[in-house]
């Protein structure tokens, strides 16, 4: 979610449409092998045992080819490392080249199929405060302005039992936005925020046309990868699992 205008902060959700006001925006994506029916001899029809001694090359092959493919796992830890050590330099994304960006999409995309969580919104991994770590948004990073005006640090908080989001901005403005979800699937939310708070204290109500959408692509007790409707990709860490949004 963000807050996002010209003029004001931006925080993690997007919202479809600008707003002269600060508005929201979202943080916010084998081959099936078919065996050639020749490709395997059955026995003749009276014979009930199988003599493994006198399989072929190619039997003996596809026995070893199964028990490879069905315990087959994908080790998320070391790519966690990778891409944290990636975005280390990268001041959130705002220092990021074209090609450190590229490189950050690849190895998200290489997660992202490590994935642990296959329905996020009925985890209890996703609930709880989240700090932003990496962004391609530029408008969330506020690179339009000198580094001393961008805000330092952005969260979203969310509570999936309740359905709702909140998206805060540290120092200098404060800014803050809620919003209500709507699942589409499984992983896949629509957002539509209700008030965002200018300094964190003055209440406001969004306009109808604030809304976007979150896909969560990656999600464990620790990380949460997000991709929003405008195509930015969104990493996040996990800072307070125990927050919940003040009703």
């Amino acid at each position: 979610m963000a807050l996002s205008s010209h003029s004001s902060a931006h925080t993690i959700l997007t919202a479809s449409h600008s707003s002269t006001l600060s508005l929201p925006k979202l943080l916010l994506p084998p081959s099936q092998q078919h065996s050639s029916p020749n490709t395997l001899s059955f026995p003749p029809p009276k014979q009930h045992t199988l003599n493994l001694s006198l399989s072929s090359d190619k039997w003996s092959t596809k026995v070893s080819f199964f028990p490879t493919f069905f315990t087959k796992t994908r080790d998320a830890k070391p790519i966690k490392e990778e891409l944290l050590e990636a975005i280390k330099p990268l001041d959130r994304g705002a220092d990021a080249s074209p090609e450190d960006q590229q490189r950050i999409d690849q190895i998200a995309r290489k997660l992202e199929a490590a994935n642990p969580t296959k329905e996020p919104l009925k985890s209890d991994f996703l609930n709880g405060k989240w700090e932003l770590i990496y962004t391609t948004s530029r408008s969330i990073l506020q690179t339009q302005r000198p580094k001393f005006l961008r805000s330092r640090t952005n969260f979203q908080a969310i509570n999936a039992d309740i359905l709702r989001a909140q998206n805060m901005e540290s120092w200098p403005f404060f800014n803050q936005v809620t919003a209500d979800l709507t699942p589409l699937n499984a992983r896949k939310v629509a957002v539509k925020f209700d008030f965002f708070k200018i300094a964190g204290l003055i209440p406001i109500k969004a306009p109808g046309r604030a809304r976007g959408e979150l896909e969560i692509t990656y999600l464990d007790e620790d990380m949460r990868v997000s991709r929003g409707d405008k195509g930015n990709l969104f990493i996040l860490k996990m800072v307070d699992p125990s927050y919940r949004i003040p009703v």
